[in-house]
């Protein structure tokens, strides 16, 4: 079982930064796929990013490509989402999940196993 924590969220202008984190326990990380969801006011929950802890191709949704950018810290079981350029349709509440190491497409949110409780990012134009 993956434990998860999110934090780092806030209000932050429109073309601002913001960097999410995550704290991850788990007792094998190196077989663990780790990822970025977030949910908007009335929306479906929805694909941001997804990595293998270790090593694989990092895979973006295309609404975030070129401004988000998704990132570990081994040494502190540490997952991180700096955000950038950021607009009010990104407002949402971020989550951050977890699941068995595959080489499925890492944006299919079923398989996720862990979620950490969210996280609130709000832009204002």
């Amino acid at each position: 079982q993956v434990h998860l924590v999110e934090s780092g969220g806030g209000l932050v202008q429109a073309g601002g930064s913001l960097r999410l984190s995550c704290a991850v326990s788990a007792s094998t990380l190196s077989s663990t796929d780790v990822g970025w969801f977030r949910q908007a006011p009335g929306k479906e929950r929805e694909f941001v990013v997804g990595m293998a802890w270790i090593g694989g191709r990092d895979q973006y949704a295309d609404s975030v490509k070129g401004r988000f950018t998704i990132s570990r810290d081994n040494s502190k079981r540490m997952l991180y989402l700096q955000m950038n350029s950021l607009k009010p349709e990104d407002t949402a509440v971020y989550y951050c999940a977890a699941r068995p190491r595959s080489v499925g497409d890492r944006s299919r949110m079923g398989t996720y196993t862990s979620w950490g409780p969210g996280t609130q990012v709000t832009v204002s134009s």
